[in-house]
């Protein structure tokens, strides 16, 4: 969809060429600057009862006498922060289901946005009106081919147009490939969307196959691929926006394509949800794709270790003991704690890029779904400034978090006696030992987790991907980029193929 801002006069509203007009109306608007035609209409609405206060409460008219639109829907705010503009355009975009609605005007004239509040509604309409395409041939292309943001004055709104469609561009990528069936996702064609995001300018790509994993010692991450048929891969991505010697952010995804639980194997109902389950793996895709809409001056890699967890004759055993790229022995004791076995070893990687931050998502545990349910994705992380600056970006960006505890006292569970630690300490406090886990291989490392299995979809007859926590973590670069402190790599290049 293609997102524009277009400087209007209240005269010319009307008159405008657009199929819908959508009007977000405050609770206590100027009506004269909605222009002659809509005023008497919007004043109407309000003193009749018919628009009700409170954010997201429509009222859909057609063929207005005078307005060029075929329908013209008019909706409240309960203010002009982002949150309450995402609320009200969300609400009137989902009304915006006729094939033949192929443009909307988004009429702002009644407040006084704020450049964020314009990415926050350029996201609501994305939002309200994505449809997976992929694998679904039957279904409508999207209709909505274009949105015009319209205000009075528009010069000092163009950043927020421009974050819009960035954090747009990014969720939207990481929805598509979250959606995707596990056959159409593969490993190897998570590879190739990498690819193809690294021939962008100031971006690259490299993928490592099972062999150059395993010279790199990545025991743990070998354990959970070895029974499927389908080939591992380890992708390595470069934005290079800033100097060369600066230290980059690390982002780290998991990339379970397909999660049966291996031999500790999940039950049938429900497991088909388990596609999701490299949903850390998409929110770093999506999120380079944000990246080459933004172009911050900035330096990220991210690292997806990706492949299936699947039973059959050479799969990992509860019981088996395997060695990670760190050299710290683990003791699988379920084979359905998978993703913080490939994690661990991406986690050693990062630290040859001598990070300023590392950050890894991941669908990782149920027990955070209960903790924290769908609203905020769990935060894990020692490092006070760190967990600040993340759950910031998660409040700035509409796409929360909450800080989780990381007590010494929750490893206790770990121990193991026969290696180093166990990959599982029992249900109880489940989110928070596996971050413990995590936390073994961070090492130095300013390291931050973010569990997203609440976040990442949702289930029943809303059932798809949300593309989160995209925007926090664009939002997170963007504040790094901003204000970043003086911390450079001593390496002269970071190329992954120079440190394979």
């Amino acid at each position: 969809m293609n997102f524009e801002l277009k400087a209007l006069a209240a005269t010319q509203i009307a008159p405008l060429n657009v199929d819908v007009l959508i009007v977000l109306v405050p609770d206590e608007p100027t009506w004269s600057d909605a222009g002659p035609i809509l005023a008497p209409l919007l004043r109407t609405a309000h003193e009749d009862g018919l628009l009700e206060k409170g954010a997201g409460k429509t009222v859909a008219c057609f063929q207005v006498h005078g307005v060029k639109a075929s329908q013209l829907i008019m909706v409240r705010c309960s203010s002009c922060e982002p949150a309450g503009i995402r609320t009200a355009v969300g609400a009137a975009a989902s009304l915006l289901k006729h094939p033949r609605a192929k443009r909307v005007g988004l009429v702002t004239h009644l407040l006084k946005l704020t450049p964020e509040a314009v990415a926050s509604a350029v996201q609501a309409v994305a939002h309200a009106t994505y449809v997976y395409t992929s694998t679904k041939p039957s279904a409508k292309a999207r209709h909505l081919e274009r949105c015009l943001v319209l205000a009075d004055q528009t010069g000092h709104l163009k950043s927020g147009l421009q974050l819009g469609r960035a954090r747009v561009a990014g969720v939207e990528f990481a929805r598509e490939w979250a959606n995707r069936p596990a056959n159409h996702a593969t490993p190897s064609m998570l590879a190739d969307a990498a690819r193809k995001l690294g021939k962008a300018k100031d971006f690259r790509t490299q993928v490592l196959g099972p062999k150059q994993v395993e010279q790199l010692g990545m025991g743990a991450f070998l354990s959970v691929a070895r029974g499927s048929a389908e080939p591992l891969r380890f992708i390595v991505m470069e934005y290079n926006g800033a100097a060369r010697t600066d230290a980059p952010v690390v982002l780290v995804g998991k990339g379970i394509t397909f999660d049966t639980g291996g031999i500790s194997i999940k039950p049938a109902a429900g497991m088909d949800e388990m596609k999701f389950d490299m949903g850390g793996a998409a929110s770093v895709l999506g999120t380079f794709a944000a990246l080459a809409e933004l172009r911050p001056r900035i330096n990220v890699i991210g690292l997806i270790p990706a492949c299936e967890n699947m039973p059959d004759g050479l799969a990992t055993k509860p019981g088996d003991v395997v060695t990670s790229m760190s050299g710290q022995t683990i003791e699988v004791l379920n084979t359905d704690a998978e993703g913080r076995l490939i994690l661990c070893d991406a986690l050693s990687y990062a630290a040859r890029f001598k990070p300023r931050s590392v950050i890894d998502i991941a669908t990782l545990t149920g027990a955070c779904v209960i903790a924290l349910g769908g609203v905020r994705s769990g935060l894990f992380s020692p490092d006070d400034e760190l967990a600040r600056q993340l759950q910031q970006a998660g409040e700035d960006a509409l796409d929360p978090c909450w800080r989780m505890p990381l007590d010494d006292e929750y490893a206790e569970g770990l121990k193991s006696n026969f290696a180093d630690m166990a990959n599982v300490a029992g249900r109880e406090a489940g989110s928070v030992t596996a971050a413990k886990f995590l936390q073994k291989f961070a090492g130095g490392m300013r390291w931050a987790h973010l569990d997203i299995a609440g976040t990442a979809w949702k289930s029943g007859a809303a059932k798809g991907a949300t593309g989160r926590p995209v925007p926090l973590l664009l939002e997170y670069l963007q504040s790094e980029a901003k204000h970043q402190a003086p911390v450079s790599s001593k390496a002269k290049s970071r190329s992954p193929a120079s440190r394979a």
